[in-house]
């Protein structure tokens, strides 16, 4: 048993310790092998740790899934920086559709009120288109009433209107009707009426220019008193001579255009014409009658 002991050598001495390492080693390394553990880069990181080794030791390789991580990660950055430009892109059109919803209600009100002001307008031309053809309609009635006169007594009736009023309601009339007034008017009157007739302005506008004469001649009234007294005895005696129930008639139409001038013919006859008219007047429209009188003792 000594001599076996002493047979073994120095070598086989360390060999019987180095052999369980080595294969340690061999089976560790297979190990990280097949579990894909890069054993180089992992003893270099470790080594680049101290601080001696690491001024020898060559960096690290960079391992392929390193590569594709970075890849990734890059991709992913690049991707969010994509996303927050469009993002910023979305609410900025998000604010211009909402600047432009403003400026559309805005609009909108806009249009509104103007479709308001036009159905405004056209309501009040309409109304004023009535109320011309209907001051057109009482013209031509007046003309037809006086049309059936004798030329004679309408004559220094049509005289006693102004020329502006002569003028609208000679030509409201029949060519017929209007020559037999005409040869009854007063040479001056009848020349002038003749001019105007000839130069006729648009119908509004000759209207116009009579509720302006009509307006002149009310205010200028004091002034021709010598003149108005003597239309006025030649307006008594047509009326007078007129039969009640068509001088009545006659005044109620020129009511319509000029009260005031329904007035002062009432205020020249004497008691029994005027009376003769007034009822015949009642008759016809108690209601334009009463205010007549009524305003007639008024100015008394």
């Amino acid at each position: 048993m000594e001599t076996e002991k002493q047979g073994y050598s120095a070598f086989e001495r360390i060999m019987f310790f180095l052999t369980p390492i080595l294969f340690t080693l061999v089976l560790l390394g297979v190990l990280l092998t097949l579990f894909n553990f890069d054993v180089r880069n992992k003893l270099l990181e470790i080594g680049g740790a101290i601080p001696l080794l690491s001024n020898v030791l060559p960096a690290p390789e960079p391992r392929p899934g390193d590569a594709g991580k970075e890849a990734e990660t890059a991709k992913t950055e690049s991707q969010e920086e994509k996303v927050k430009q469009l993002q910023a892109m979305l609410d900025e059109k998000e604010a211009q559709l909402a600047q432009l919803a403003e400026e559309k209600q805005k609009l909108d009100a806009s249009i509104a009120e103007l479709q308001k002001e036009i159905a405004d307008i056209t309501q009040r031309n309409e109304a004023e288109r009535l109320e011309e053809e209907q001051y057109e309609a009482r013209i031509k009635e007046l003309a037809a009433m006086y049309a059936d006169m004798s030329p004679s007594k309408a004559a220094p009736i049509l005289e006693s209107l102004t020329m502006e009023e002569l003028v609208l309601v000679l030509d409201s009339m029949k060519a017929s009707s209007r020559s037999k007034i005409m040869e009854k008017l007063t040479p001056q009157t009848a020349a002038e009426a003749s001019m105007r007739l000839k130069d006729l302005l648009p119908v509004k506008d000759r209207q116009m220019a009579a509720l302006q004469a009509r307006a002149n001649a009310t205010g200028t009234a004091g002034q021709k008193a010598g003149s108005v007294l003597l239309e006025d005895g030649q307006l008594q005696a047509t009326f007078s001579s007129m039969d009640p129930k068509q001088a009545g008639a006659l005044l109620l139409k020129m009511s319509e255009v000029s009260p005031s001038k329904v007035l002062r013919i009432l205020s020249a006859l004497d008691d029994r014409a005027r009376s003769g008219i007034l009822a015949a007047m009642a008759e016809a429209d108690d209601a334009v009658t009463a205010q007549l009188v009524s305003k007639l003792m008024a100015g008394k």
